[in-house]
């Protein structure tokens, strides 16, 4: 008897088989996706390389990291399988705004572009986030420093409606968008961030800024909240509090950004990421516990996730 089908893989219950897992013998790796990643800085390396390690076990063809070139030595000396670019940088070792047309003309060879994790909250690359937002026509996937380059400036989602994900998580969405919901609605006496991790009421406010902005919105946390434009909604039940750890978000951008690249839509792609990226905690977690659990950990256990999937009787 088939089983019923968990989590976000209820997305593909009208097909054969989850498309990304079956590859045919005459496919090459230009057929998954090419990757581009903006991440890292001085001090915040780790994650350019969480990010792209994601992409690639989450089954990406190719995978680049664009660093700023003041830390180009330290993640390519780290990197064998991702690529990285180097591009102009600040003296603080951030990405120059300088870099822009370099970037922009890489990115026309690419498939989808994520943007954000430890890009720094330097102003002069955060200028740089904002225009490159503007003028980027491919999908993206947008967190932390990304999405921190948006407060204040939400009126650049414009330019990206239709084609981008972002995915905050609680404080992010706070700082980013304000309180979207009026306050006496919120179940908790205090303001900000702590509203925000009540579930109904997370599940309400992704709907609101998914459908205002026409973006897919991923917010992150217990049972995070996925919201496409036409308020479709999944909320995932995988995860466990052990990866309640730093970088395991990049991870995440990673891994939806390869689901886009092989050809999913935004919302699959973000669904079936966050359910993915939940089952690899879970499975590292229950390897090691949780409480010693750790970014890289996930990426040790993304291919058994995919793995578990495959060999699941859900589509066969």
């Amino acid at each position: 008897m088939k089983k019923k089908a968990k989590g976000a893989l209820f997305l593909f219950k009208k097909r054969n088989r989850v498309p990304f897992l079956h590859r045919s013998p005459t496919s090459h790796k230009g057929d998954f996706g090419r990757v581009f990643i903006l991440a890292g800085s001085c001090g915040l390396t780790g994650a350019a390389h969480l990010a792209g390690m994601g992409a690639l076990r989450a089954g990406a063809g190719l995978v680049t990291v664009g660093v700023p070139e003041k830390v180009y030595s330290i993640v390519a000396r780290r990197e064998a399988e991702v690529m990285v670019r180097p591009f102009a940088s600040t003296g603080e070792g951030t990405l120059a705004f300088k870099a822009l047309p370099a970037i922009e003309k890489f990115l026309k060879t690419q498939d989808v572009l994520a943007l954000g994790p430890g890009l720094s909250q330097n102003p002069e690359t955060q200028k740089l986030i904002r225009l490159l937002l503007k003028k980027n026509k491919i999908p993206v996937v947008v967190d932390a420093d990304g999405l921190n380059a948006l407060k204040g400036h939400t009126d650049f989602l414009k330019e990206i409606s239709g084609r981008a994900v972002l995915t905050p998580h609680p404080g992010e969405f706070v700082r980013t968008f304000g309180l979207v919901l009026p306050p006496h609605l919120y179940p908790l006496p205090h303001r900000g961030e702590g509203r925000v991790r009540s579930d109904l009421f997370r599940k309400k406010a992704a709907e609101i800024i998914a459908h205002r902005f026409k973006i897919v919105l991923v917010l992150k946390g217990h049972h995070t909240v996925v919201a496409a434009p036409d308020k479709k909604t999944y909320v995932n039940k995988s995860g466990n509090p052990g990866m309640a750890s730093g970088g395991t978000g990049d991870v995440l951008t990673g891994v939806i950004a390869a689901l886009i690249g092989q050809k999913l839509s935004l919302f699959e792609a973000a669904s079936l990421g966050v359910y993915l990226h939940g089952l690899a905690g879970d499975l590292a977690a229950k390897k090691m516990g949780e409480a010693s659990l750790v970014a890289s950990d996930l990426l040790d256990s993304l291919p058994l996730a995919l793995k578990k999937i495959k060999s699941s009787q859900f589509f066969s």
